[in-house]
């Protein structure tokens, strides 16, 4: 056996593999995105029965075979097992484990990808906030980690910034907002209200402790949604499946 290594890290995935075996997907702080056998996990008397399953975070100590990671033992500190009952919430925490694996990466820090995951998965255990404002919280928050934030506080055509009370409009081909003067630069702008533009602001600049502390009125978040939603599939490449069944059960 080679050299072990020991990572902090959530699952994003598992899949069966032969009879017994499973092939799970980490995002980890360490190594980035990494893909590790699970030997024997589907047993029941397997200690990684628990372990390689989605939503789970713990930290992962693998061994590197000739074309993949294998897992030597897990120590879990959470898993979430109670997520399994929310409907629609587990539908919303598959599509965010989705979003992380679409932007994994090998080789990165994930950190930031991890903590996010981990405070958003608890706040959609929250029955005091919509899932639907949660999931424009974390698309929001995750472009900006990947450093795809729309500008939200300077006008994208003439680089002022936005004062507060301002007229202010988004423009999904610009990536951000706009003042009156430079509407006619795009043709896509539409008006964003204070609120929603407040709010997105709080979103990507918000410690994380702090990011699911809030709630909006109900047309703030029809506003929400439809700004977030058209940014992140004009900014992604991938067809979600969990977001096809989520739109199905709306």
């Amino acid at each position: 056996m080679s050299d072990l290594i020991t990572v902090q890290g959530v699952v994003l995935s598992a899949m069966p593999v032969g009879e017994y075996d499973k092939r799970i997907v980490l995002l980890t702080r360490e190594r980035g995105k990494i893909s590790a056998f699970a030997k024997g996990a589907r047993r029941p008397n397997s200690p990684f029965l628990a372990a390689a399953n989605p939503f789970v975070f713990g930290t992962f100590t693998l061994y590197e075979g000739r074309s993949s990671y294998n897992l030597n033992q897990v120590s879990i500190t959470h898993h979430f097992v109670e997520l399994a009952g929310k409907q629609p919430g587990i539908y919303y925490g598959y599509y965010f484990l989705e979003l992380a694996d679409y932007f994994g990466q090998e080789g990165t820090d994930e950190k930031d990808s991890m903590n996010l995951l981990y405070v958003t998965v608890k706040a959609l255990l929250n029955p005091h906030i919509d899932d639907r404002l949660v999931r424009c919280i974390f698309e929001l928050r995750m472009m900006a980690v990947q450093g795809l934030c729309p500008s939200l506080f300077n006008c994208v055509c003439c680089g002022r910034q936005v004062q507060e009370g301002e007229e202010v409009f988004f423009s999904q081909s610009a990536n951000g907002i706009l003042d009156k003067e430079c509407l006619g630069q795009v043709r896509d702008a539409r008006r964003v209200s204070t609120a929603a533009l407040y709010a997105m602001r709080y979103m990507v600049t918000a410690e994380l402790g702090r990011l699911y502390t809030f709630a909006v009125k109900a047309d703030v978040l029809f506003e929400l949604e439809r700004h977030i939603h058209t940014y992140i599939s004009t900014n992604t490449e991938k067809r979600f499946k969990s977001l096809e069944i989520l739109e199905i059960m709306s």
